[in-house]
C-alpha cells in the first residue's frame, strides 16, 4: 500500500533556532516550510526532513537520519570536519575504521550528531 510513496523523517530538537543554524548552516540543507517557532520542513534529494521542538529531543539511541552519499563519503566527511562536525567512532563486529568512516565489506558509514545529540550517519549506499 505504501510502498510507492515517499516517506518523511521527522526529528526532535531542544531548540528550533539552534538547529536551523546547523541544519542549514552546517548541512546546507534549504527550508522549504515553516511553521512559525515550531518546525521547519528541509528538502533533501527527493524527500522532506521535518525538524520540530520537543522536549523529548535526543532520547533516541539509535540512528534518526541517513543520508546515502555514494563514493563521496570521505569527502563529505572532511567538509563537514571543517565546519565543526565531530564524528563518533563505534566499536562494531567486522569493521574497521579509517579515520571517521567505518568499512563493513564495500559499505562505509560515518556518524555523527546534531546539537540535541540525534544520531544522524552518512551512507556509501
Amino acid at each position: 500500500m505504501l510502498g510507492n510513496i515517499d516517506a518523511s523523517a521527522n526529528l526532535a530538537v531542544r531548540d528550533l533556532a539552534i538547529a536551523r543554524k546547523f541544519y542549514e548552516g552546517t548541512l546546507g540543507l534549504t527550508p522549504v516550510d515553516s511553521e512559525g517557532d515550531e518546525l521547519v520542513a528541509y528538502r533533501s534529494g527527493n524527500t522532506v526532513l521535518y525538524v520540530y521542538e520537543s522536549a523529548e529531543a535526543g532520547t533516541n539511541k539509535a540512528t534518526a537520519v541517513t543520508w546515502v552519499v555514494g563514493d563521496d563519503i570521505e569527502e563529505v566527511v572532511q567538509s563537514l570536519k571543517a565546519k565543526g562536525v565531530t564524528f563518533g567512532h563505534y566499536d562494531l563486529p567486522d569493521t574497521v575504521r579509517s579515520g571517521d568512516v567505518h568499512v563493513t565489506g564495500d559499505m562505509k558509514v560515518a556518524w555523527f550528531k546534531d546539537p540535541s545529540g540525534n544520531i544522524l550517519n552518512l551512507a556509501s549506499r
